[in-house]
């Protein structure tokens, strides 16, 4: 019977017509054991045929039962062990050790291993009838060695069925104890296909079965591209890329793997988790195409991957890292020496170790350096191929080399050989900048690097300044060196130092990210608040102040202001209570994001007393660095560990995790890097700008099986400027205008005409610095600085008569720093000068007295807080989807100039503040609280109380007297004295501003024309 061309059967005959003429073997159904769940003939003929000695000394012990034998130790093997564990290593039989597989050698030097691979049996079964018990059958089955490997569905959309119909079939038709669908026993990969999509699974577990996207992208989004030549499906690529022979015989050698995770559980209990890690399409994309550049250029090149987050991005360096690590070239050479990676996440260091050791089945291969930067010496001495560090010890390796050659009494060979490296960097927009980062260039340049510096010394008559060519040498490119640089929001210096033209190796983009499901869009519902609020002075003096410093300390008087911090914290947690707690399951958590370190406190305050009030199941942590002083009481201050009675700060992310814990207060803390599932809801109460934006909001993008959405209260920030922070991440970065290196010279030319260092003094210094290490000498510190103090003296000088001047000299000597530090990793700069002044510069600013901060102001008894508002002002989703991204422009040579700020009144300046802030506040509503304070005032019980008790004292008489009050004057404001009546919140927040008020007039307490401090909620 002729097959339709629109049937799914003619689906599957494309399929397997493909695959038998690329090296396939086509294996008939009926050799299958339902029972066992292999192909026991296509075993046998394997083993037999590649280890013919095993062979005949087993048939010698069990003779014509050797096949048998060998069959129930086999599956015997795969069901204890696992089926990929028995695939790479092999099982016992009776003392012998039999392999069902040989994979491909890192290199060419071994025919006997090339004919074992070429040996391997791929082959593929249509209609495979798996089941003892049943007659169902799978559409596709690809097995090797007669061991099945994967499975596939097909469906073919012209027919009304997609590849959601295949899932469906997995989760409901397809039994998880099954032999063949068992987790690790036999099946790795199951893959749900149509002619659009591909999803895949490892592990079926019935309706929980979670199918993930395996698709290619298509114009920065998920899906797939059609193909070009318009010949084929645009699912073609699993069949004609991903399943071809070497690829799939390299997916089961280098790629698949058992992740086994250990976390501590809400009940603080350690629970293990298994996981089958198969690659997903653009991880195994990028893996392939990095490996295949590095084989193909050679070392010294350097390659950016920007993965979003939600890209898997530790797996990936694991299979990079390894991978590098055992790469050879076209003439069997190794590539790299050492693959070193750079991080500063101890999760990365156990997982690279844990799937490294499953590839390689021995230990050694990975070094994590946790101790000190001694142990990364040796590590890099004695060529580990795996190194696990963090980038911050490198500055101190070369002292490391100098004690162990002076132990080894091998003085002068404090240089490495140079060797060739790998570098792989974990974070790569946090890593490539500053001194620490040519620290690692020159350790890991080695004595090519050194001899190089010696040779352009020698050129220029200058051999007693070897170290500064060297210190020249180390911020180019390295010839010995290739950089792997990973990050999700790249720079503008990001992209022009590891991208090539500025465009990256790999992308992988947030919108594709968002779109595949795999972080969760956290811009899809947010929230922002307008805070309207009126200041007055509130002394009769009217004193003039500066402008600027004088607005910051009006904005943080309001931030600070208890009752700006009492109204928030409502907001937040109410909401919380409300909503946040009853989602992920009842075990959503909230971050609380907050401008400062005291705010921080403050807030923790707040947040703990209301709870308390309210009874709320609610529990709090906060996290900030250092001490706070208390701004009120200077015998007091605060640790993080002081606020949350005793949870140590290494601790903390681990306890948070935990049931106990619900909402983490951070300071300028955890807003990188931290991932935590269950985070559901943000409140933020900071100003947030672009890479921060985005970085800080995406702690809530990570999954979790019951996690569907997640939520932002936003208190400060424009809903146009986040929109613009992620846009320009949304579908990739692009770099923009470029830095004219013209502009770094005329700086130089501006601050050499300044006459605030002179050249001598440069040079003198420079002569100590760059002095040969073996001439070095503790009185080398004084003499530099004694070569600064001079400059440091005109600076202070100019600074006295002419303070703008002077900062604006100083902006210019950082943006020198800057821009030098910057262009050099770029452009291979011959000038030694440039050097000698950056190195003087450098040192010279640290050292230049600060500039001076003028008035510093506090307004808490001059200035007073009239009336106060929150309002929502707009909800919904932020969309990334219109627009134009902007692009990463370099960095400018602009210096930081300080203007002369202009003097104002001081109530000028609470008008403009109240101006820019605005307020739609009612004056009747000012008027209605007046009236009642005036009313409470007359009452001559509330004056005796006001005249013998404590304000505390007194606020019991008051309270008695208010609602009378209220009830008097309903029909003035109804709806103000309903809401003051029928909300406790409010009742006790108007009642303790009103007490005061009339405790302070009935007192004598002067400013008797100031309006009461009155706030209203909406």
């Amino acid at each position: 019977m002729k097959t339709r061309a629109t049937s799914e059967a003619a689906f599957e005959t494309v399929i397997e017509s493909h695959l038998l003429t690329h090296d396939y073997l086509g294996v008939a159904p009926g050799g299958f054991d339902r029972e066992r769940a292999i192909f026991p003939e296509i075993v046998l003929a394997f083993i037999c045929e590649t280890q013919p000695k095993e062979w005949t000394k087993l048939e010698a012990l069990h003779g014509a039962k050797t096949g048998e034998q060998i069959l129930t130790d086999l599956c015997k093997w795969m069901d204890t062990y696992g089926c990929l564990a028995t695939l790479r290593h092999g099982f016992k039989c009776y003392g012998r050790t039999l392999r069902v597989a040989f994979f491909k050698a890192a290199h060419e030097l071994n025919p006997e291993l090339e004919a074992r691979y070429a040996a391997n049996r791929v082959g593929i079964t249509r209609q495979l009838h798996f089941s003892p018990r049943s007659e169902k059958s799978l559409d596709v089955t690809i097995s090797l060695n007669g061991i099945p490997i994967a499975t596939v569905e097909l469906k073919n959309p012209l027919t009304g069925q997609t590849a959601e119909d295949a899932k469906r079939q997995y989760k409901h038709d397809r039994d998880s104890h099954e032999t063949i669908f068992d987790f690790k026993r036999r099946t790795l990969v199951h893959f749900a296909v149509d002619t659009e999509v591909v999803l895949m699974t490892t592990r079926l577990a019935g309706t929980a079965t979670r199918f993930l996207p395996f698709n290619r992208g298509f114009e920065g989004g998920s899906g797939n591209p059609p193909d070009p030549a318009g010949r084929t499906y645009r699912t073609a690529y699993l069949w004609e890329e991903v399943l071809q022979r070497d690829s799939f015989l390299d997916l089961l050698a280098r790629f698949i793997h058992l992740q086994v995770e250990e976390k501590g559980g809400e009940d603080g209990h350690k629970v293990k988790k298994e996981t089958m890690v198969f690659p997903r399409y653009h991880q195994l994309q990028a893996v392939r195409l990095l490996v295949d550049s590095a084989r193909r250029e050679g070392i010294g090149n350097n390659y950016l991957i920007e993965h979003s987050a939600g890209s898997g991005k530790s797996n990936t360096i694991g299979w990079l890292a390894h991978r590098l690590a055992s790469l050879h070239d076209d003439q069997n050479q190794r590539v790299f020496d050492s693959v070193i990676v750079v991080t500063d996440r101890v999760v990365l260091d156990q997982q690279l170790q844990e799937t490294i050791y499953q590839f390689e089945h021995k230990r050694g291969v990975v070094q994590r350096i946790d101790e000190s930067s001694r142990q990364l010496a040796e590590a890099l001495e004695n060529t580990v191929p795996v190194i696990i560090t963090t980038l911050q010890k490198f500055p101190f390796v070369s002292r490391q080399l100098t004690k162990m050659a002076e132990e080894r009494d091998q003085v002068g060979k404090d240089t490495l050989p140079t060797r060739r490296c790998a570098v792989i960097i974990d974070e790569a927009h946090s890593s490539q900048g500053g001194e620490t980062a040519t620290d690692l260039k020159e350790v890991l340049g080695g004595t090519a690097l050194k001899q190089e510096a010696e040779r352009k010394a020698a050129e220029e008559g200058l051999e007693n300044m070897e170290e500064l060519f060297r210190s020249m040498a180390k911020r180019g490119k390295q010839a010995n060196l290739s950089f792997f640089a990973f990050t999700a929001t790249p720079k503008h210096k990001t992209l022009a130092v590891f991208g090539r033209n500025g465009k990256p190796a790999h992308r992988y983009t947030m919108r594709q990210a968002i779109e595949e499901e795999f972080i969760l869009d956290v811009l899809k519902y947010y929230t922002t608040y307008e805070t309207y609020f009126k200041l007055l002075k509130a002394i009769e003096d009217d004193p003039n102040v500066a402008r600027k410093k004088a607005a910051k300390a009006l904005a943080r008087f309001m931030r600070l202001h208890p009752h700006n911090l009492a109204q928030k914290t409502e907001v937040m947690v109410e909401h919380f209570h409300t909503v946040t707690s009853h989602k992920i399951g009842g075990r959503a958590k909230a971050m609380v994001v907050t401008g400062s370190r005291l705010e921080a406190v403050r807030y923790k305050q707040n947040f703990d007393r209301y709870i308390k009030e309210k009874g709320y199941p609610i529990k709090s942590l906060v996290a900030f660095s250092g001490t706070v002083q208390d701004d009120k009481l200077a015998s007091i201050s605060y640790t993080e560990e002081g606020m949350n009675a005793g949870v140590k700060e290494k601790e903390l992310p681990e306890r948070f995790g935990t049931e106990e814990f619900q909402v983490l207060l951070v300071a300028e803390k955890y807003q990188t890097g931290f991932d935590q599932p269950l985070l559901h809801t943000m409140y933020v109460d900071k100003r947030l700008a672009g890479i921060q934006a985005v970085q800080t909001l995406s702690r809530l993008n990570r999954i979790h099986p019951f996690k569907e959405d997640t939520f932002v209260l936003d208190f400060v920030n424009d809903r146009e400027e986040i929109r613009e922070a992620f846009k320009v991440y949304y579908e990739g970065a692009e770099m923009g205008e470029q830095v004219d290196p013209a502009h770094m010279y005329q700086l130089k030319a501006e601050l050499d005409a300044s006459g605030i260092y002179l050249a001598v003094e440069t040079h003198r210094f420079c002569e100590v610095y760059f002095k040969p290490k073996h001439r070095q000498s503790a009185a080398d510190h004084q003499a530099m600085n004694a070569a600064l103090d001079p400059a440091v003296e005109r600076f202070a000088k100019l600074q006295t008569e002419n303070e703008d001047e002077a900062e604006l000299w100083r902006g210019k000597l950082q943006s020198f720093c800057s821009l030098y530090g910057f262009l050099s990793q770029v452009i291979p700069y011959q000038d030694s000068d440039l050097e000698k002044l950056y190195i003087f510069l450098r040192h010279l600013g640290s050292k230049l007295p600060r500039r001076k901060s003028g008035p510093a102001y506090h307004f808490d008894d001059e200035v007073r807080l009239e009336y106060y508002r929150l309002q929502k002002i707009s909800e919904g989703s932020i969309s990334l989807r219109d627009g134009i991204a902007k692009p990463l422009d370099g960095p400018t040579e602009v210096g930081s100039g300080k203007l002369h700020e202009d003097e104002v009144a001081l109530s000028s300046l609470i008008d403009l503040v109240n101006e820019r802030f605005g307020t739609d506040w009612k004056s009747p509503d000012q008027l209605f609280f007046d009236q009642i304070v005036e009313a409470a005032v007359l009452d001559e019980t509330l004056k005796q109380a006001a005249e013998v008790n404590p304000e505390d004292k007194f606020e019991l008489v008051f309270n008695n007297l208010l609602e009378t009050l209220l009830m008097e004057r309903m029909d003035q404001n109804e709806e103000l004295a309903t809401r003051c009546l029928n909300d406790s919140s409010l009742r006790t927040m108007v009642r303790s501003w009103m007490c005061s008020k009339a405790y302070q007039k009935l007192r004598g307490t002067p400013n008797l024309t100031e309006k009461y401090k009155i706030a209203r909620r909406r």
